[in-house]
């Protein structure tokens, strides 16, 4: 038999215990079989952009805390907690939005604006999911612990913040940063001046890719109420995000003089800035496919500027 063959085989064979696990599941659970997928739908693993948002400023953050050696044990807490908290996030805010949802074309087939989850079902899927990562955090240290608390406080609030008003942007910038913060605790055991300084870079950054976000909805959010920072920027949007990925770029690079950071990372930060320009052309004619595809290529910023800080170090080391 050819290699060939023997994978096309070997594939066949998990598909088919695959298939024989999920019909035994869902003979012996059939409640929890029919709402398994409304809850992965739920929790958007299918659509994982916003826990790479998350997760690249907070291991970039770990790498420089660290100093290029951060503890393996302290990157796989924390991957594993910002896919969780995401998820939580994810479940309180449809919670928040349920009433909405159904009016906005975008968001009209999450599971509890179609009836396939209820109200409760998001409230304890979240609960169990901060359970789960509150469980992860004490194996860090107690003032990670303490941050924490106040990581959730953050990430509770910002799902309702577009209610009352036009800045709930700020509010998930200061949720996202939050684990950059944790990642300087939890390495080592403090909390630097100098850490604030990539905490406003990534609620600045995060502003501008969640004004990008808000702008694939701004039609629909104007007719039901829904408040944004792209409702409030109005026509100076674009020039508001302009702005804030600057601003960005330049408190990165302060960092980088603050944290002893080199080329390879200074050269991150042009490929990021080049991939904001990208952006701009995207956005300029404001069309809402567009406008998500500029969020979307956000990924690659923060991407590009985790993997210039671990080159930075891992170069540095073997100078």
């Amino acid at each position: 038999m050819s290699l060939k063959s023997y994978i096309q085989s070997l594939r066949q064979q998990c598909s088919a215990l695959k298939a024989g696990l999920w019909q035994h599941f869902e003979k012996r659970f059939p409640v929890s079989a029919r709402k398994l997928p409304a809850f992965w739908r739920l929790t958007r693993m299918h659509r994982p952009i916003g826990f790479y948002l998350v997760l690249w400023p907070t291991l970039w953050c770990l790498w420089i805390a660290g100093s290029g050696s951060p503890d393996l044990k302290l990157v796989l807490i924390f991957f594993t907690g910002t896919l969780l908290m995401r998820a939580a996030g994810c479940c309180i805010n449809d919670f928040a939005d349920r009433d909405f949802d159904a009016h906005v074309e975008r968001t009209r087939d999450r599971p509890l604006a179609t009836g396939e989850l209820s109200a409760r079902d998001a409230l304890l899927c979240c609960a169990a999911l901060c359970f789960i990562a509150f469980l992860l955090v004490l194996m860090t240290n107690w003032l990670t612990v303490a941050m924490a608390v106040a990581a959730v406080g953050l990430a509770l609030t910002y799902p309702f913040m577009k209610r009352y008003t036009h800045l709930p942007q700020v509010v998930l910038g200061a949720a996202f940063s939050w684990g950059g913060l944790m990642a300087f605790t939890a390495q080592t055991g403090s909390l630097p001046a100098q850490a604030w300084l990539l905490y406003i870079a990534n609620l600045l950054w995060t502003i501008a890719y969640d004004t990008q976000y808000a702008m694939v909805d701004r039609d629909d959010d104007l007719k039901i109420g829904i408040k944004s920072t792209a409702i409030l920027f109005a026509e100076g949007d674009i020039f508001v995000i302009g702005f804030l990925q600057m601003f960005f770029l330049v408190t990165l690079a302060l960092s980088a003089n603050y944290f002893g950071l080199g080329n390879w990372f200074e050269f991150g930060l042009v490929l990021a800035g080049l991939l904001f320009v990208y952006q701009h052309t995207l956005t300029w004619n404001r069309e809402s496919a567009d406008c998500f595809r500029a969020f979307l290529n956000n990924n690659y910023v923060g991407l590009i500027i985790f993997v210039a800080t671990v080159l930075d170090y891992l170069f540095r080391s073997t100078a």
